[in-house]
């Protein structure tokens, strides 16, 4: 028999729906994706740590749950909210339903509400807090409202090295920082020939040095950036070793941060796979995969040593950072997005480009 249960918003409004996944209670930062595929991926990328994932397309789960599209080992949203989602699955790969695999990791899961109008709420407030309850819980909001997400980070940083290798020669050697990083952009540096060495997200400067690597990746990852004082300090010392660097999504800010830029807050966050990003130098514009709640500000970086490379063409947010006086660039978005869309992975290749000039 399938249970009633109900979300609360921090601001007091009570959405009543069915149980799904595991039972139980979960608080939670509200976020809602606009993502039509691609829901394994999201349910597994770490920079969901501790929200509660909405989905904005109506029916969630048609194609089952397939490990191989992981982008980590397990789930890490706090919860999961769908308007509706499949029992009967089907795919050639699939190896179970929805349901199944929430309970199997402990993730409780609501369905049967209004999606869009709880999105609505999130895009016209702000993010919110919210917990998910079964029928016969309390309401009460005092947790609700003193929840917050601490170190997200260090709760989805590897704990110890590990390095893939290309099946054919190695052509060049990359430290990937795992900031809770997304299974695909080791993927994608592999594919090109590189040796990637997987490395935690507290690694020092001195390690670094000692692994000699021709480039560095900085990964994707969760949480407020400005909250990583002893990472930003390390990238501030790598910075100054000139080794070709590229950032996404929380690299590409924590970059900025060891620049002296600032970070904030966005109202409600990019979150989807539909994303413009306008490239500032050429005009074009790239349909892109995102996942942020924080932005680098335009006005902050530091004159003479940056330029913003790329804008959300919807609202003028930083999307991506060139780095003037040394082998470096990132970007917010996503050029690695497994299941799509793939308009940026050409990214990669100017970052090996950069790579082999810098060998030079």
């Amino acid at each position: 028999m399938v249970q009633k249960a109900y979300l609360i918003l921090e601001n007091g409004t009570i959405f009543e729906g069915k149980s799904f996944g595991a039972a139980g209670e979960a608080i939670g930062e509200i976020v809602f994706t606009t993502a039509m595929t691609g829901y394994l991926e999201t349910l597994t990328d770490p920079s969901y740590y501790g929200q509660i994932v909405v989905q904005t397309f109506p029916l969630i789960g048609n194609y089952g749950v397939i490990p191989e599209d992981f982008e980590s080992e397990c789930p890490h949203v706090k919860a999961y909210i769908v308007r509706d989602w499949c029992q009967e699955p089907s795919n050639f790969r699939c190896e179970g339903d929805l349901d199944t695999f929430l309970k199997q990791h402990n993730i409780v899961g609501l369905y049967g509400i209004d999606t869009r109008q709880l999105t609505k709420i999130v895009r016209e407030s702000g993010v919110m807090n919210g917990k998910i309850v079964p029928e016969g819980s309390s309401f009460g909001l005092t947790d609700l409202k003193n929840y917050t997400i601490v170190e997200a980070v260090k709760n989805t940083t590897c704990s110890e090295e590990k390095t893939f290798e290309p099946e054919g020669e190695v052509k060049r050697k990359v430290v990937l920082y795992d900031f809770g990083a997304k299974h695909n952009i080791g993927r994608e540096l592999v594919k090109r020939g590189c040796e990637v060495t997987v490395v935690p997200a507290y690694t020092k400067a001195e390690r670094i040095k000692e692994l000699a690597p021709d480039g560095i990746m900085l990964s994707n990852g969760p949480g407020d950036p400005a909250e990583n004082v002893e990472i930003i300090e390390e990238l501030k010392k790598l910075s100054e070793m000139k080794i070709p660097t590229f950032g996404i999504c929380l690299g590409h800010q924590l970059l900025a941060l060891a620049h002296g830029a600032v970070t904030h807050k966005l109202k409600y966050g990019h979150r989807g796979a539909n994303q413009p990003a306008e490239n500032t130098e050429t005009g074009r514009v790239y349909i892109t995969s995102q996942n942020h709640g924080y932005a680098v500000e335009n006005d902050s970086l530091p004159e003479g040593e940056a330029k913003v490379l790329y804008v959300n063409a919807n609202d003028g947010t930083c999307e991506g950072i060139r780095y003037l006086n040394e082998p470096a660039f990132s970007v917010q978005f996503h050029p690695e997005a497994c299941g799509g869309p793939h308009d940026t992975d050409f990214l990669f290749d100017e970052f090996i480009e950069l790579i082999d000039e810098n060998k030079k």
